[in-house]
């Protein structure tokens, strides 16, 4: 089969998982765990599936759902494609007025996405290849962080993460300077000299994050990330990059080419994170992936989510490359485990991709069924 592809169906399903223990940011709680997976198929029944970014607001799963189904998949089914990144152009220069006139770049930058995704995967299961492998085949075992460690409880997130076979760890910070040190010295105990980074999800102000600096140069840091918000002025993230003991990680909420270039084009951050299913799929993030290395940066995929995203995630460091790690969930979340395939198993801090076409796996949704909202 070649790269080329007639679509017959496009279809996102929408799941919520609810929760024992919240998951807290600086801006807000997280109730239950949202998914919104998308399946494509093509006329000759080969299906691929991606995942569409619906973490934020509380009901914005659903929509996004709903935008991949009522209004982009009409657009593809029956057209031909000569690749996942043809059918990407497509459908974000052909709703660029939509999404301006509704006031809604993000969400169809993510609905986009997940379609996206879904297509690589089909498209690496037409030419019979692991997605890893189409995307540059650098090497199937990657390194992995636990990500997701909230305030409260945070050594016993912790420990039991490192039971599960991760060296590497994540904490939120940005709840008052206590609680973030005692939380980032009880971590650093319990991972001893190995990886720890901190998150601040945009909670600080410039001053805020000048002030903490010091304080959080004693933990050996390997990336303090998003301690300002990603629209403060360049000059802002400047300074701090001129104060701050360890490297700047970023990219989460970069949505677009330039703003992209401009971060590479300086040397403020250190570690770049953009995040395939909330904006450019791999059609525009498998380039930027590698122009983040030819930089110099570090590429970690930044992810939060179900896991076929979390999987597609894995495929493409493990295609690029670099010295990144993949960030992984370490709250509960069965629309994560279900779906992730290999990367469940976590072997002293790293894990290991399969041989098998596109992302190894065929999502079996009746499991999740209970939990199905669209």
């Amino acid at each position: 089969m070649t790269d080329s592809f007639t679509i017959r169906s496009i279809q996102a399903f929408c799941y919520r998982y609810p929760l024992a223990t919240p998951v807290v940011t600086s801006f807000g709680r997280m109730l239950n765990r949202p998914a919104v997976f998308v399946r494509a198929v093509d006329e000759d029944g080969v299906e691929g599936w991606g995942e569409a970014w619906s973490n934020f607001p509380a009901p914005g799963a659903e929509h996004r759902a709903r935008l991949v189904n009522e209004v982009l998949a009409p657009g593809l089914v029956g057209r031909k494609f000569d690749g996942p990144a043809q059918a990407f152009e497509t459908l974000t220069k052909g709703t660029e007025v939509l999404a301006l006139q509704c006031g809604e770049p993000g969400p169809f930058a993510q609905a986009i996405s997940g379609i996206d995704l879904a297509l690589w995967d089909l498209s690496a299961r037409r030419q019979h290849l692991p997605l890893w492998q189409l995307l540059g085949g650098y090497s199937r075992r990657i390194k992995v962080y636990a990500s997701g460690i909230n305030p409260g409880g945070a050594a016993q997130t912790a420990e039991a993460a490192l039971r599960r076979g991760h060296r590497a760890l994540k904490l939120k910070v940005g709840f008052g300077a206590e609680t973030d040190l005692a939380n980032l010295a009880a971590l650093r105990g319990i991972v001893g000299a190995g990886m720890l980074s901190a998150d601040a999800n945009q909670g600080w102000s410039a001053a805020q994050a000048i002030e903490m600096l010091p304080r959080l140069a004693e933990f050996d840091l390997r990336w303090l990330e998003e301690p300002l918000r990603a629209d403060r002025p360049r000059a802002e993230w400047r300074k701090l990059h001129a104060e701050a003991k360890m490297p700047i990680a970023a990219g989460e909420n970069i949505s677009s080419v330039e703003a992209f270039k401009d971060v590479l084009s300086e040397g403020v951050l250190g570690v770049v994170q953009p995040d395939i299913a909330k904006w450019g799929g791999l059609s525009a993030c498998a380039g930027l992936a590698r122009d983040i290395l030819k930089s110099g940066k570090t590429f970690c995929p930044h992810y939060l989510g179900g896991g076929i995203g979390l999987l597609a995630s894995a495929h493409l460091l493990a295609g690029v490359g670099g010295d990144g790690w993949l960030e992984v969930d370490a709250n509960d979340n069965p629309l994560r485990d279900l779906f992730c395939g290999p990367v469940l198993n976590v072997r002293e801090g790293t894990v290991e991709l399969e041989q098998d076409p596109g992302l190894g796996i065929m999502p079996d949704l009746k499991s999740i069924e209970p939990y199905r909202t669209i």
